[in-house]
């Protein structure tokens, strides 16, 4: 039995079907954004990139923004905690050509709590509000922000998200993305997805997406059909996994979910190292793979195995080692 599912909408931007890339940090570069686009992403948001490094000249900075025609529709996400700051960034990212401006206050990574950044933001609302009411003063394309259900469940915190959501929508905001778990949790329990109903409920008219243990695409459609959002974003799920997107219109339209195999899995895996060579270097591509190569290894028939001597690669021989000593068919 075929599903149908609503294209989701980002200001003029149709996806469809409306089940996306989520931004992750060390995952979502280009060679891996492209490798899903393969498979059937619709769309796909960057890792996120620290403001103040999209202004400096350098490696860096190019490799962040690199951008492609194949990699299209495409969200910059940026982080940062002021609003010049991030308005100057925003409005590079659209210089260079990006679809949509994401920022993040979601982070719960330490480094970036300790900054005042990322998911810092849902404990200062008024700061917040400033960064969005200048990004989308800077920018001429749809503005989305990430965030979590609270900083914590204090008292208090769950004020400051209704606040933060109704000041983006107020500012001209595209869509939220909302993760149903608070910062402080982190990755840990169960995500809230109540709690991504009742974010629908207030903003009925307004784009939703929800994230937060969509891991596979049942999920995905138990999410849009139990909460009411309008898309929902494939995270942790996808990484080491590109072929969940098949999977999603494998299930889509009625038909058994594609399971690769290991020939399949080898010729992926194996464009994906040579992407990563072109932008990187193979060096440097060879150790950035590795935790790529740990995420792959959990569709082998012998994942444990596989995973060791991922993580023993250290140069590009040692990669192609073992691609050739265990994605043999046969």
């Amino acid at each position: 039995m075929t599903i149908r599912l609503a294209p989701l909408q980002i200001g003029e931007l149709e996806i469809d079907p409306p089940v996306v890339l989520s931004p992750m940090a060390g995952y979502t570069d280009l060679p891996y954004r492209l490798i899903c686009r393969r498979l059937g992403a619709a769309y796909c948001t960057t890792e996120m990139m620290l403001d103040k490094q999209l202004m400096l000249p350098g490696k860096l900075r190019r490799r962040l923004i690199h951008i492609c025609r194949e990699d299209a529709p495409l969200g910059g996400q940026i982080i940062g905690n002021e609003p010049a700051g991030m308005a100057s960034a925003a409005a590079e990212l659209c210089r260079v050509g990006f679809d949509v401006v994401d920022l993040n206050f979601a982070c719960p990574a330490r480094k970036v709590l300790a900054r005042r950044r990322g998911g810092h933001l849902l404990k200062d609302p008024d700061r917040a509000g400033q960064i969005v009411r200048a990004v989308v003063a800077a920018v001429d394309r749809p503005v989305t922000v990430k965030l979590r259900m609270g900083f914590d469940t204090e008292a208090g915190a769950a004020d400051n998200f209704w606040r933060i959501a109704e000041d983006a929508f107020d500012a001209g905001v595209a869509a939220l993305c909302v993760h149903g778990r608070t910062v402080v949790q982190r990755y840990s329990g169960q995500a809230d997805w109540e709690f991504l109903a009742r974010v629908k409920r207030r903003f009925p008219d307004r784009t939703i997406l929800g994230s937060g243990d969509v891991v596979d695409p049942p999920a995905a459609v138990a999410m849009l059909r139990q909460t009411g959002v309008d898309g929902a974003t494939f995270a942790r799920s996808a990484i080491g996994n590109p072929w969940v997107f098949r999977q999603m219109l494998d299930h889509l339209a009625g038909r058994p979910m594609h399971t690769p195999d290991l020939a399949e899995q080898r010729e992926l895996i194996g464009r994906h190292f040579d992407r990563a060579r072109e932008l990187y270097g193979p060096i440097r591509a060879a150790r950035i793979m590795r935790k790529f190569g740990i995420k792959y290894s959990r569709l082998h028939p012998s994942p444990a195995k596989v995973r060791a001597a991922f993580v023993a690669v250290r140069r590009p021989a040692d990669w192609h080692g073992v691609l050739d000593n265990f994605y043999v068919a046969g």
